[in-house]
């Protein structure tokens, strides 16, 4: 706990309590929070043959075809799992999962339509929205997206109070002493704010926050 030993880390360091039994960390005990780096949106897309041209129709559809649609994800606890998994429960829809072991073999059974629907993040989906093998029906984050430029969000379009995005944070270890703390998020706020930094991080589909220890 000395400001050298540091963690980068996604939403899987604090989900995985929810998903496992006898996880070995705490994260509020055993970590301390530097800074939120960047944030990333997933994108609510289709197979081009399913009719659905917005979250509403999608919503529809799944509850005339209860069970009937399939959508892709990787791993148990992903922000395509978890963000396609709060749709469900506030959609009040059954769309079944199919579980793939990576973000590419997902995407790829959305593109051959072995499944109808995926949460994709937007690095994942950019491509495949360009060459409209895909068809984006809304970003899943409470604000529309520059890296999504013109998609509205799922709340605004047909599920309202939906929000779910991909984060990325920094921290130490539990007990580093407050005045490092600070020192680093300093030093990492400052480095995220330079434009070269954040322009290279957009394209690599993340929006940077660098936020305080307290918001983290």
């Amino acid at each position: 706990a000395d400001g050298y030993t540091l963690l980068l880390a996604s939403g899987s360091l604090w989900i995985s309590q929810f998903l496992r039994d006898n996880v070995a960390w705490d994260v509020v005990r055993d970590y301390s929070p530097i800074t939120l780096l960047a944030t990333t949106p997933n994108i609510i897309v289709v197979h081009p043959s399913l009719p659905a041209r917005s979250v509403k129709e999608l919503i529809a559809l799944a509850k005339a075809r209860p069970g009937e649609l399939n959508y892709s994800s990787g791993q148990a606890g992903s922000s395509s799992h978890l963000a396609a998994e709060l749709f469900k429960a506030m959609a009040g829809v059954n769309i079944v999962r199919v579980a793939y072991k990576g973000a590419g073999p997902a995407m790829l059974a959305r593109i051959t339509g072995e499944a109808q629907v995926s949460f994709p993040n937007t690095a994942s989906a950019a491509p495949y929205m360009k060459s409209g093998k895909i068809r984006s029906l809304a970003v899943t984050t409470a604000q529309p997206s520059a890296l999504a430029p013109g998609l509205p969000t799922a709340a605004a379009s047909g599920l309202p109070g939906y929000e779910s995005k991909a984060i990325l944070g920094m921290f130490a270890p539990a007990r580093t002493p407050a005045p490092i703390i600070d020192q680093l998020n300093l030093g990492i706020v400052r480095a995220l704010n330079d434009a070269d930094v954040k322009q290279r991080l957009f394209d690599a589909g993340a929006e940077v926050v660098a936020s305080s220890p307290a918001e983290l």
